[in-house]
């Protein structure tokens, strides 16, 4: 005779609640992607996750609390990837660009990730809050990651301005544009 596992049942409630979970984000990400941050309606995005309309307001505040849960969803785990590759303290200032560039290729560009940066330069305007969430979760860790980089390189000696490592929206700027190019463009 086995002796039953007590930690097997809280392991399955944990599944069986990621699983909920997922189906929340993933459903509001679909529902924000197809119809824009203004017409989401969370009657759409409950049904589309299989749960009541209340179940959303437990699991989040209100719309755009839902849309910051799917924006950190979908980027932190980038984020995190890229704090990697930008903190490598003896990783040549070249090929951390390069590494960030691939990663911001493949992870974005060419996923639906890119479909958040383009509702947040959408609606972000009509929507401070979700713009703002933006910047402060995301677009300034970013700029921070490759602010540092950047100084560290022009410490070593291999950048000879430290313009990137006080402006690195000179590099953010560009990417922003290809995820706008890619979502208008692309189909032409």
């Amino acid at each position: 005779m086995s002796i039953p596992d007590p930690a097997q049942p809280r392991n399955k409630r944990r599944q069986a609640s990621e699983a909920r979970r997922r189906a929340k984000l993933d459903a509001a990400f679909d529902i924000f992607i197809a119809e824009g941050f203004s017409a989401a309606r969370l009657d759409d995005i409950a049904k589309r996750a299989g749960v009541a309309k209340g179940t959303l307001y437990l699991f989040s505040k209100d719309k755009e609390d839902l849309f910051e849960q799917v924006a950190l969803d979908a980027i932190a785990p980038l984020l995190q990837r890229l704090t990697i590759i930008a903190e490598q303290p003896d990783l040549p200032f070249a090929a951390m660009l390069t590494g960030i560039f691939a990663l911001f290729e493949r992870e974005v560009l060419q996923t639906k990730r890119r479909e958040i940066m383009r509702l947040i330069v959408s609606e972000g305007a009509r929507f401070p809050r979700i713009a703002e969430f933006y910047h402060r979760e995301i677009v300034s860790r970013g700029l921070a990651l490759i602010s540092g980089a950047a100084a560290r390189a022009h410490a070593r000696g291999e950048i000879a301005s430290d313009a990137l490592a006080r402006f690195p929206q000179l590099l953010f700027g560009p990417m922003l544009v290809s995820v706008v190019w890619r979502t208008l463009f692309e189909p032409y």
